[in-house]
């Protein structure tokens, strides 16, 4: 079976950019202290879901699947009635371009068809969530994760702005989402009186504004001027508008602080607008970093749900990103989980966007050679793609002398193994596998973050420390060590910085992540193009750890039953299905599994239920044109009805739905004696 060398590329990239922003992620939305600039960010996210788009698998090994950070331990948490999601990112008029046409297929809408946009200034600053019950003010929330935030209702009802009671034509139940933000002319009185009292000056209003409302003492948070824009809704109790212009209207209406909108109903309109925003943001008192798009109709919002952490129908139009020239000083190499060798330019330090960076990624050997960089060269470098910046290019004019053609490693730097390419494959691989330090340490490193097992107290220079000293080398010791460490004669809290109550910290922080949803527990193993949305597809097809096992070991042979099951798997093809397979299969993994099955318990997943849907745990198949509707929209509707879609017809397919021109997929149903059902049967039956 051939391997596609290029995926496996795209997905050691897509973890170094994971990682990236998550950690980006938690020093933005939980320390209020920014590692990166929006642009860079942006240009992050961008290039993850590029990947993503191009290997569907991979889709949720990544923040793209979560909203911000875990909230902070100071306040008292607050479940989300109405998750608090975060925007897809543009950059160009040809993504807003793509953007309205991924719409208009979506729904279904030809290109004459209206679709009106609204366009509104992306606020930086802290985003927050106003619950009213009855017209008054009850609770105040962060986003935090998007799940859960953090309860600031005392710091809130200090600023004065915000109403604390609602007119009579409100409804019961009525969230408002918006943003807190602080003025500039505010933020620069704020900073001189910092100043003036021999404090350290906030770096942007954006971390003022953010930390003044994170303060557990609500009376300094009463003498920092911080204020509010409120823009869309959480949870109502009942309907009072059929557009986001209406929206808005009635939250204006009402007192809600708000910015300006624009309605528009082309591309070159939303351009217009955009261009008129960038041109007069330096006028503005507030700071943005965008302009965000919404479709206005919100029976098209509610048809077009959801992907993962975002709206299908809202993007937000950045503003470009920050340059500079430097030298590159020298080039390291650093080792992934799989074995990948990336390059890392070492740079003269220079401010970026005011932030001061040093180091560069140069992705690979190839890229290294298309752009002729060499050590001692001038590059323009630019803050996006990495917690790192790119080289965008060579100052080849400013080359001093004749400086030597950067020769890639042909040994891993880590344990001395040989660093080979192989096939058309653009990475350069340590073939050490278990016997390299590197590998092992990413691979724990993996398990334990937020998207897996969410350790708190095993960052990263944890795992390094233990994993040098023994303490930890693979998944299940992580789960032995508090009854080794009683046993020993130099416990954790013996260890330089540790003592007995982060010792007792990171042992409460273990267990309490022994109970696992096995979707989790799947992405947490880090198999190779094994995302967090393949993980759920998974876990909900196998349903437990032994039954997974199980048919791993049959589909080991291609032609079995098992096998086939498993590339029916909606976007589990033969070379994901390969790396499941090799991984189950090879007997070092085994004794591991069968180690944390005992030590956690590992909970089956189950399908949401619907006691409405008769569609609820059964397999659909859609094949040919549907007129009524898209099939991408056809598909969404079914899995929101806790269906599963499969990509082919098997023994275990309940319905196959049956659009105009249907052909081999809806004769293999009749073939297996499958419920076959119409566009029209489909729509009676969710009806």
């Amino acid at each position: 079976m051939l391997i596609d060398f290029e995926q496996e590329d795209a997905a050691n990239r897509h973890a170094a950019l994971v990682k990236a922003i998550e950690s980006a992620d938690k020093a933005y939305y939980q320390d209020d202290a920014p590692s990166m600039d929006d642009g860079e960010y942006d240009k992050l996210r961008k290039e993850l879901l590029e990947i993503e788009s191009k290997y569907p698998a991979l889709a949720a090994q990544s923040p793209s699947q979560k909203v911000g950070a875990k909230p902070s331990e100071g306040f008292k948490k607050v479940q989300h009635a109405v998750p608090m999601l975060s925007l897809s990112n543009v950059f160009s008029e040809d993504d807003v371009s793509d953007f309205l046409t991924r719409v208009r297929k979506f729904l279904g809408l030809s290109e004459d068809e209206p679709l009106e946009i609204i366009a509104e200034p992306k606020i930086d600053g802290l985003s927050c969530s106003l619950r009213y019950e009855n017209r008054i003010l009850v609770q105040a929330a962060t986003r935090g994760d998007g799940q859960e935030g953090e309860d600031i209702t005392a710091n809130i009802n200090t600023i004065d702005e915000i109403p604390k009671t609602l007119p009579d034509d409100a409804p019961d139940i009525l969230e408002v989402r918006g943003e807190i933000y602080m003025g500039k002319a505010d933020f620069k009185a704020l900073n001189d009186k910092q100043e003036a009292a021999g404090k350290p000056p906030f770096a942007n209003p954006r971390n003022a504004a953010a930390g003044s409302v994170r303060q557990l003492d609500s009376a300094i948070t009463a003498a920092r001027p911080i204020r509010f824009f409120g823009y869309a809704l959480g949870q109502v109790s009942e309907s009072f508008a059929k557009t986001h212009f209406d929206i808005r209207q009635k939250l204006k209406q009402w007192g809600i602080p708000e910015t300006g909108y624009a309605v528009c109903g082309s591309v070159k309109e939303i351009m217009d607008h955009y261009e008129s925003i960038l041109e007069g943001r330096a006028d503005l008192d507030f700071d943005i970093d965008g302009v965000v798009y919404k479709v206005n109709r919100l029976d098209y919002q509610e048809r077009l749900g959801f992907v993962a952490r975002a709206p299908r129908w809202a993007t937000a139009h950045k503003f470009p990103a920050e340059q500079a020239i430097t030298r590159i000083n020298t080039i390291d190499i650093q080792v992934g989980r799989t074995g990948a060798l990336t390059p890392v330019a070492r740079l003269e330090p220079v401010t970026v966007g005011g932030v001061v960076v040093s180091n560069a990624t140069l992705h690979n050997a190839d890229e290294i050679k298309r752009k002729d960089i060499r050590i001692g060269d001038m590059v323009v470098i630019q803050r996006a793609g990495d917690v790192i910046p790119q080289v965008v290019k060579v100052l080849a004019d400013k080359r001093e002398g004749d400086l030597p053609e950067y020769e890639f490693p042909t040994h891993c730097p880590e344990c001395g193994s040989a660093a080979i390419r192989e096939g058309d494959d653009v990475v350069t691989r340590c073939t050490g596998g278990l016997v390299c330090p590197a590998q092992a340490v990413e691979r724990l490193k993996h398990f334990v973050s937020r998207l897996a097992f969410d350790i708190d107290g095993l960052g990263a220079k944890i795992i390094e420390q233990f994993y040098e000293d023994g303490l930890i080398t693979n998944p299940d010791d992580i789960f032995t060590l508090e009854s080794r460490n009683k046993n020993t004669l130099t416990p954790i809290r013996a260890r330089e910085g540790w003592g007995d109550t982060s010792e007792k910290k990171l042992f409460q922080s273990i267990n309490e992540r022994r109970e696992i949803a096995f979707n989790r527990f799947i992405y947490a193993l880090g198999i190779r193009q094994v995302g967090e949305a393949t993980a759920k597809r998974l876990a909900a097809t196998y349903g437990d750890l032994p039954a997974l096992i199980s048919a791993m070991t049959a589909a080991k042979d291609s032609e079995s039953e098992a096998y086939q099951d498993l590339i029916n798997i909606e976007d589990i093809g033969p070379a994901v299905a390969q790396d499941l397979i090799a991984f189950f299969n090879e007997d070092h993994n085994i004794p591991i599994l069968v180690a944390l099955d005992a030590h956690l318990d590992i909970q089956p997943f189950t399908l949401p239920t619907n006691s409405d849907s008769p569609v609820a745990g059964k397999t659909l198949v859609f094949t040919g044109t549907l007129t009524k509707t898209t099939r991408q929209e056809a598909k969404a509707k079914a899995e929101s009805l806790g269906a599963k879609v499969s990509g082919s017809v098997s023994k275990k397919t309940d319905y196959v739905i049956a659009g105009e021109d249907a052909g081999s997929k809806l004769k293999k149903a009749k073939d297996l004696e499958i419920e076959v059902l119409s566009e029209d049967d489909w729509i009676a039956l969710i009806a």
